[in-house]
C-alpha cells in the first residue's frame, strides 16, 4: 500500500515547521493574518495611498520632554515595517511593544521608511 498525497503534505508541513527559523514562521503567520483582516501587506503599499495595515508593534518610542510631543511605534506585518506617528501625544493606552494593531491612514515616506501620521487604529486580540 502506498502513501497518500495528503499524508505527504502533513509530513512536509511538519518538517518545515521543525526546521524553519521561528522568526520566519512568525513573519509568515503575521502576513497571513494581515490579509485575513482585510489589510494590505506593507511591502505592497506606496506613498500617497490610503492603506490599512495589520501587525505587531515591535517598538514604541516617546519623544524627549523638551521637543514637540510625538509617539512613534514600529508596526511589523511579516513583510515590512511601517512607523505609526501620533503628533501631540506622549502616550496612548494600549500602544506597547508586542501588541497587535490594525491601523488606517495615508502612507508617507520619511527618510526612506514608510510612515502613517496620526493613524486611526484598533487594538486587536492576538489570534
Amino acid at each position: 500500500m502506498g502513501t497518500t498525497t495528503r499524508g505527504d503534505g502533513y509530513w512536509h508541513r511538519l518538517v518545515k515547521k521543525l526546521t524553519t527559523d521561528v522568526e520566519q514562521l512568525d513573519a509568515a503567520d503575521l502576513s497571513v493574518n494581515a490579509e485575513a483582516q482585510g489589510a494590505r501587506r506593507a511591502c505592497d503599499c506606496s506613498s500617497g495611498e490610503e492603506v490599512t495595515v495589520y501587525g505587531r508593534l515591535r517598538s514604541v518610542e516617546m519623544c524627549p520632554r523638551d521637543a514637540a510631543a510625538t509617539l512613534e511605534a514600529e508596526l511589523f506585518d511579516g513583510t515590512e515595517g511601517v512607523t505609526l506617528v501620533w503628533l501631540g501625544r506622549r502616550r496612548i493606552a494600549g500602544i506597547e511593544p508586542g501588541r497587535t494593531v490594525k491601523a488606517k491612514g495615508r502612507l508617507a515616506v520619511r527618510d526612506g521608511r514608510k510612515v502613517l501620521y496620526n493613524p486611526y487604529y484598533e487594538l486587536q486580540t492576538a489570534p
